[in-house]
């Protein structure tokens, strides 16, 4: 495998980082992502109340099982991000929809120091693997965040990158959809080196619970929107 930089990635000299997983039912697609995770990154699943035994899907597929009570997408990478030990940490959707394999595009350069934080801008492998509707809203939430923040940004990046206590120290307050907007506009508003790199994005296994449907999509949209007038006062 090979880094950012384009150096291959030694596992027997490269710290473990954790790699948290808000989930809420992705029995079906676990195991293959947690079986293709690198050796020197740990999974950390954020089970946000699942009823389709995620919770021992992950478990005996050797990942770390964070029960998460409080509903919401930032609820689950909050309690994530707690329970994580390591000094770079890794968001992932654990639908399936990312390849663990290309975890070192994000975390690499975080973990060399040449950037604060690392997005995945998403590539899709096939026309199926990212719904039209879906799309948009991100052009649109894209373009505000250029905007507003002055990013060079084309995704919110559902593969992401940074360090945890400084993650932790934007004190982030959303626990719905808006989290991963709230993080990028708030690490922008500190001076953070923010910067995106292409990785694969596949159709998730299963239906979504937010960009499967349109309604999934106006509801994050929404809670994005309300982030945004809430970190510009």
């Amino acid at each position: 495998m090979k880094t950012a930089a384009g150096t291959p990635a030694d596992p027997a000299r490269s710290p473990l980082i954790d790699v948290v997983l808000p989930c809420l039912n992705e029995a079906g697609a676990l195991p293959w992502l947690l079986a293709r995770m690198p050796p020197w990154y740990r999974p950390i699943v954020a089970d946000n109340g699942s009823t389709d035994g995620s919770a021992e899907v992950a478990a005996a597929h050797g990942a770390t099982v964070v029960a998460v009570p409080q509903r919401g997408f930032g609820a689950a990478c909050h309690a994530g991000l707690l329970a994580a030990g390591s000094d770079v940490v890794c968001i992932m959707d654990a639908d399936g929809s990312f390849d663990p394999a290309d975890l070192d595009v994000v975390a690499r350069p975080v973990a060399s120091g040449v950037a604060d934080m690392m997005l995945g801008r998403r590539a899709p492998v096939s026309q199926g693997a990212w719904p039209v509707h879906a799309r948009l809203g991100n052009i649109v939430l894209a373009a505000e965040l250029r905007r507003r923040a002055g990013l060079p940004l084309h995704d919110l990046g559902p593969m992401r990158a940074a360090r945890r206590q400084a993650l932790l120290a934007l004190g982030l307050r959303d626990r719905r959809f808006g989290y991963p907007l709230e993080m990028v506009m708030r690490a922008a508003a500190a001076d953070w080196r923010i910067y995106e790199a292409p990785v694969r994005y596949y159709p998730r296994t299963g239906r979504s619970k937010v960009t499967g449907t349109v309604g999934g999509t106006v509801k994050a949209v929404r809670d994005m929107r309300r982030v945004l007038a809430t970190c510009a006062t």
